[in-house]
């Protein structure tokens, strides 16, 4: 949070090793080592205003600006919400200051909660899972039965150096539970659909 207040809203250079998928990281920008690369996050908004998702579920809010960038492809379609759970109290009431504040309030819910007993009601468009690595495996198969068999599932923080989250994805792969594509960020970002019911 010190790195987020200090930066004040100016984008850095990421940070993050170079890996032989993305060998020079310092050509993407961050707000914060916590929150996603900007142009994964405007990927992301983009994702939304592509599939026009009428439910967002995201883990691991953070400041919650991710959870804007999810908001203003809401915004733009017209429809739509975002569910973000943050499970550190003390991160989780400064992000849901930001986000009250915040003109895009209305497309967003923010929960202090585990993403392990989260319930959210209906079907999942867009599950984006940017929460504690250790348990990614374990929530993106507990919302699973959820997604749409054509929604997409986004797993952040999932690069060569990193290995637990795209360990993970692939292990579900090989499961036969989704589909996966790596893409070659600095801190790695699975897109991944069910391979269950699928069109």
């Amino acid at each position: 949070m010190l790195q987020h207040e200090r930066a004040a809203g100016a984008l850095l250079p990421e940070y993050h090793r170079a890996t032989p998928e993305c060998p020079q990281p310092q050509q993407w920008s961050m707000i914060d080592s916590m929150t996603a690369e900007v142009e994964v996050l405007e990927f992301i908004a983009t994702l939304v205003t592509t599939i026009k998702p009428r439910l967002v579920v995201e883990t691991g809010s953070f400041l919650g600006v991710s959870t804007e960038w999810i908001a203003r492809g809401l915004e733009r379609n017209g429809f739509g919400k975002v569910v973000s759970c943050e499970f550190d109290t003390v991160v989780y009431e400064r992000a849901k200051a930001r986000l009250e504040a915040s003109p895009l309030k209305q497309w967003m819910e923010l929960r202090n909660e585990s993403s392990l007993e989260m319930q959210v009601e209906g079907t999942i468009d867009l599950l984006f899972s940017d929460s504690d690595i250790q348990i990614r495996e374990a929530e993106v198969k507990r919302f699973l039965p959820q997604m749409n068999p054509n929604g997409v599932i986004l797993m952040h923080d999932a690069s060569s150096h990193l290995q637990v989250v795209r360990a993970a994805a692939l292990k579900m792969e090989d499961e036969g539970l989704i589909s996966v594509v790596l893409l070659p960020t600095p801190r790695g970002l699975v897109v991944a659909q069910p391979k269950a019911g699928r069109a």
